[in-house]
């Protein structure tokens, strides 16, 4: 078959044709259904599969971090617990309404006991938090560095929370060093005052 015969082929009369060209258009038309049958129905389907893979993917994940979770349920439920305990011991720790004038005076004591002369301590107004308030303290004292630090020790031995904060040491006029600090104890506060329980 030459390409002369393949101008004189008549479309309206396929069964005609010689072997070789109807066999090239039965070919040609099962590609092309082949190719529609793909573009309309099998792409789809591939897009489908690769999103039901991805989500089988979370899945998966999902699943083995929960089951992690539940075989490790005991050991969080103790670790929960013990938190809960923790949390109950530092709450003890902060001291009532009734308390907090014998903690200032501990506080006071405390310097004095470390050989410290005060030239202020005055309370500030609190501060509260979520479940707490902030009682800061303006402090300076006037004596030597072992002093000043048996005055830091002492007030970290002291059965309530104390935190220092804005230490500041400078020589004073009489040949003693003057530490100006901010102490704050904290106070609990119960529901009426606005703290969480």
């Amino acid at each position: 078959m030459n390409l002369s015969e393949l101008n004189d082929l008549d479309l309206s009369n396929i069964t005609n044709w010689p072997l070789p060209a109807r066999v090239f258009v039965v070919a040609l038309v099962f590609v092309a259904v082949l190719g529609l049958g793909y573009w309309l129905d099998i792409k789809d389907q591939v897009a489908s599969l690769e999103k039901a893979e991805h989500k089988e993917t979370e899945l998966r994940r999902t699943f083995e971090n929960k089951a992690g979770k539940a075989a490790n349920l005991a050991a969080y439920e103790k670790q929960l617990d013990e938190m809960r305990e923790s949390f109950g011991a530092m709450l003890r720790q902060l001291p009532d309404k009734t308390e907090v004038a014998e903690l200032l005076v501990d506080i006071s004591q405390t310097g004095l006991a470390a050989g410290l002369e005060f030239e202020l301590f005055k309370p500030q107004p609190e501060v509260p938090k979520e479940f707490y308030a902030e009682l800061p303290i303006s402090i300076r004292v006037k004596g030597g560095y072992h002093e000043f630090g048996n005055f830091i020790s002492g007030i970290a031995a002291l059965p309530r929370i104390v935190t220092v904060h804005d230490v500041n040491i400078k020589p004073g006029e009489d040949g003693k060093l003057v530490m100006d600090i901010l102490a704050k104890t904290y106070r609990y506060m119960d529901e009426e005052e606005g703290g969480v329980q």
